[in-house]
């Protein structure tokens, strides 16, 4: 059996978190911003920018006038920053709870892969309709734990197989609002109107086992932290028996999808 600290979750390297759900985000954050279908020359609020995946994407789609990245690590604030250099960006280190931020200040206030990380979500999603002027767009998206975000999936399902105590760190059984109903309700309390969610499902495929594997083992996020919580030999259990459930097909790729629920809302007059 393994003791986490469920509370915390490590956040601070951008160039181990990329490989693991980065690159993936990145496909979310396009699809999410489609979906969307806001004019140019907005001013965007990203909470919980991270390393800056849905930010460069609203700098590449969007067209925005402005846009603001704000999370509260150091690290992936400073990562972002190297990566992202546009006169029309900026990056704060900050909490989603209390947005350092005038009220109305935005156009659109967006959120992506965050709100489950939020120690009080409904507090942070106050805050972004705060923040953006009336009729504002509040938008975000979270990944489908409990159900077809498979790479996590995967994973989850062979840790409890070998250690039942996983379940209690799993993101599944950790955070509620992984599923639209749930979502829903978090905006109405919000006081946002016109709530509507969206499917966003997209290909997840693994080059080889190592591809799929490695990234676990930066220490970024819930599944990271708990397989360098292992010991040397228990991990090696854990890998084995996630490589043979996992769907290897004959020229040693994976093929996966993840999708994420995403949700969106006006604010008042």
């Amino acid at each position: 059996m393994v003791m986490l600290d469920t509370r915390k979750d490590n956040w601070a390297a951008g160039e181990l978190y990329e490989p693991y759900v980065g690159r993936w985000s990145r496909l979310v954050a396009r699809d999410f911003l489609r979906w969307l279908e806001l004019p140019a020359q907005l001013d965007w609020l990203d909470v919980g920018c991270g390393t800056g995946a849905l930010t460069q994407t609203v700098l590449q789609q969007a067209q925005p006038r402005s846009a603001t990245g704000i999370d509260p690590s150091a690290g992936f604030i400073g990562y972002a920053k190297t990566q992202i250099n546009d006169p029309r960006v900026t990056f704060e280190v900050a909490d989603a709870q209390s947005l350092p931020v005038q009220s109305a200040r935005f156009d659109v206030a967006v959120s992506g892969l965050v709100l489950n990380f939020v120690p009080k979500p409904l507090l942070a999603v106050k805050e972004m309709a705060r923040a953006v002027r009336p009729q504002g767009v509040v938008a975000a998206y979270v990944w489908d734990y409990a159900g077809k975000m498979e790479l996590m999936r995967y994973f989850w399902d062979a840790a409890v197989a070998v250690d039942p105590d996983a379940v209690k760190v799993a993101e599944a059984i950790r955070f509620p609002i992984c599923q639209p109903p749930a979502l829903v309700a978090l905006f109405n309390e919000a006081g946002l109107r016109d709530v509507q969610t969206h499917t966003i499902d997209i290909p997840t495929t693994f080059r080889d086992f190592d591809d799929y594997w490695k990234p676990f083992l930066g220490g970024q996020g819930p599944a990271p932290a708990y397989v360098m919580s292992l010991t040397e030999e228990r991990r090696s259990v854990l890998r084995d028996r996630i490589r043979a459930m996992l769907p290897i097909v004959s020229d040693g790729s994976i093929p996966l999808i993840a999708r994420a629920w995403a949700v969106r809302g006006r604010a008042g007059q």
